[in-house]
């Protein structure tokens, strides 16, 4: 399978898994520069991606529930629509992302960053938001 760079389809990581979690996964483990990566729509449900740099990703309508995305590198990245629910988001860094309509029920986000993050009619319902970085956040028609 190959992660592609969302604008040019640069091929930023690529291995002979067969499915696109475990590719992810293995890029993560080799601390793979996953910068702009396209992951439109993926299925990353329960995917360990701790401390993965997904910069400026395309996470947007990605299911990522019960995925572990802590201490991750998500400033800017597109999870408009994703399902984060259960996601372990324990002390990463979404600033700037666009969280617009995403799902964090029951989600970690104890100690992260999201300085300037679009929360527009997210579900934050059960979140664990202790020590979270909420400054300048768009809230707008946010559930909590």
């Amino acid at each position: 399978m190959k992660i592609r760079h969302k604008t040019s389809g640069e091929i930023l990581f690529e291995d002979s898994s067969d499915s696109l979690k475990e590719t992810l996964e293995n890029a993560v483990r080799c601390k793979a520069d996953l910068l702009n990566a396209n992951l439109l729509g993926a299925n990353l449900k329960g995917a360990n991606l701790k401390g993965a740099n997904l910069e400026w990703a395309n996470l947007n309508l990605t299911n990522l529930e019960g995925a572990n995305l802590s201490g991750a590198d998500l400033r800017g990245a597109n999870l408009s629509d994703a399902n984060l629910s259960e996601a372990d988001l324990s002390e990463a860094d979404l600033s700037e992302a666009n969280l617009s309509g995403a799902d964090l029920r029951g989600a970690n986000l104890r100690e992260a960053d999201l300085p300037w993050a679009n929360l527009t009619e997210a579900n934050l319902s059960g979140a664990n938001l202790k020590r979270t970085n909420l400054s300048n956040a768009s809230l707008l028609n946010t559930k909590f």
